[in-house]
């Protein structure tokens, strides 16, 4: 999924040719304005998630010499992972969004080779985040928004399905 960031930017057809050109084929394709619904059934609301993602921003903020207390109200990764899904809804909700179903031999491994790490920061370039972001979290957090790194792709195989229920209904 090609998110606000990478829209706004005019980024699809690049990311579109990028993922063609490897041989994997694109079977479902649509740019689309999501609601709050949409996004928020899209982000695990489970207490595991939540506090893996709180956990992750809370370490983030040290890393950096960062008080989470001070700058979000709180150290607890809780409310922390709740206010970070928060700044996520809001993001993919800010402007068109481009669902993708594509498919080929090793299509999740290579969609998340050619897309690089999460964090843009990290990504090497001749990746999709590499090359079109320079976003961290370290950034994202003391703005208190979600991390601007171009695309989504699917972790795993019941991800993936899971995923093209929610935004295809297949």
């Amino acid at each position: 999924m090609l998110k606000p960031d990478g829209v706004r930017r005019g980024l699809t057809g690049e990311v579109i040719r990028r993922i063609e050109q490897t041989g994997l084929k694109i079977v479902a394709l649509e740019m689309f304005q999501p609601t709050h619904d949409q996004i928020d059934n899209h982000y695990p609301k489970d207490a595991k998630w939540v506090n893996r993602v709180g956990e992750k921003t809370l370490n983030t903020y040290q890393k950096f010499g960062f008080d989470a207390g001070k700058e979000l109200g709180t150290k607890d990764t809780a409310v922390i992972g709740k206010m970070v899904r928060g700044w996520l809804v809001d993001y993919m909700t800010s402007a068109p969004l481009v669902r993708m179903v594509v498919k080929g031999v090793h299509a999740i491994t290579m969609i998340r080779k050619m897309s690089g790490p999460t964090m843009p920061a990290d990504a090497e370039m001749g990746t999709i985040r590499g090359d079109f972001s320079v976003d961290s979290a370290a950034a994202a957090n003391r703005d208190k928004r979600a991390v601007h790194n171009i695309i989504h792709a699917s972790e795993t195989p019941g991800e993936a399905q899971h995923e093209i229920e929610h935004w295809f209904g297949a």
